[in-house]
């Protein structure tokens, strides 16, 4: 699809009257959302690897934008066959491509967005952190090619991000979520492919479409976020034709990690009010 080798993971039963398709967040994969997948067995899960994360290739026939992913992101569910039928799901970095996608044209029932980027990280809570983030990929991406792999893959760059991201005081699943990172943020084809999704991540958001948005939607926002401050998801839902938002306290942007039963109990109630089945939801039960 549009030049890359696109490999996917399918979940939940054949037979189930939803499915769901998931943009994942940047230097993610397809394992990133399988702790909210595991709360709502009786749904059909279709999880790919966006180009050039995890098992996927990198695009050659469009640029790594935002628009070249959500240009992907239709293609692969047209080709799936799921083009007005699959529900669309992203998170973070693929809350702006899903966005993308439905605004210019892609069909689908319903949209969910997981710790929406609402608005742009230069104006978010970390504003400091994120100019010092955007100063080291651009580092990265003028060095010699290998030096700038080498020093985007170094360990205690994703402890760092970790660290900071998660908001939980359990020490147990504080290790957990460290180790997910460790062993899957470093997935990524090149250098060059890295820091070209990095500075189309930084430099698009939810808000430029949201109002081109016209399916129903939800937001599952987090209190605590370091890149999106929660005022700019009421912004986002007041200029969508048909949003609304479910704030969960005391989390920040690992929603997925920290509180997946949260999530997936946002992602029933809304899927019930569009009339869209989705079987039982698995009770919780610790990692």
């Amino acid at each position: 699809m549009l030049g890359s080798t696109t490999r996917y993971w399918v979940y939940g039963p054949e037979d189930a009257e939803t499915t769901i398709v998931i943009a994942h967040g940047y230097r993610g994969e397809h394992h990133g959302l399988e702790p909210v997948i595991a709360q709502l067995p009786g749904i059909r899960w279709i999880g790919p690897d966006m180009p050039g994360f995890g098992e996927s290739t990198p695009l050659t026939e469009v640029p790594h934008s935002i628009d070249g992913f959500a240009q992907w992101f239709t293609t692969f569910v047209d080709e799936l066959g799921l083009t007005g039928t699959a529900v669309t799901l992203g998170h973070s970095f693929g809350t702006i491509i899903s966005s993308r996608a439905v605004s210019a044209g892609l069909k689908t029932p319903a949209l969910i967005l997981i710790n929406p980027i609402s608005t742009s990280g230069l104006k978010g809570p970390s504003r400091i952190a994120t100019l010092i983030t955007v100063a080291y990929y651009r580092l990265a991406g003028r060095l010699p090619s290998r030096i700038g792999a080498w020093i985007l893959r170094r360990w205690f760059v994703v402890q760092f991000m970790s660290s900071t991201l998660a908001k939980t005081k359990d020490k147990q699943l504080r290790s957990w979520i460290h180790d997910q990172h460790h062993t899957y943020f470093n997935n990524f084809a090149s250098r060059d492919f890295v820091v070209e999704a990095f500075e189309a991540s930084v430099g698009s958001d939810v808000s430029e479409f949201a109002t081109q948005i016209g399916v129903p939607t939800l937001l599952v926002a987090a209190e605590l976020d370091d890149i999106t401050p929660v005022q700019a998801h009421h912004d986002v839902i007041a200029i969508m034709p048909d949003a609304r938002l479910t704030l969960l306290m005391g989390v920040g942007h690992l929603i997925h990690y920290e509180v997946p039963e949260l999530a997936a109990a946002a992602i029933k109630e809304f899927l019930e009010a569009q009339g869209l089945s989705h079987g039982p939801i698995e009770e919780p039960r610790s990692r």
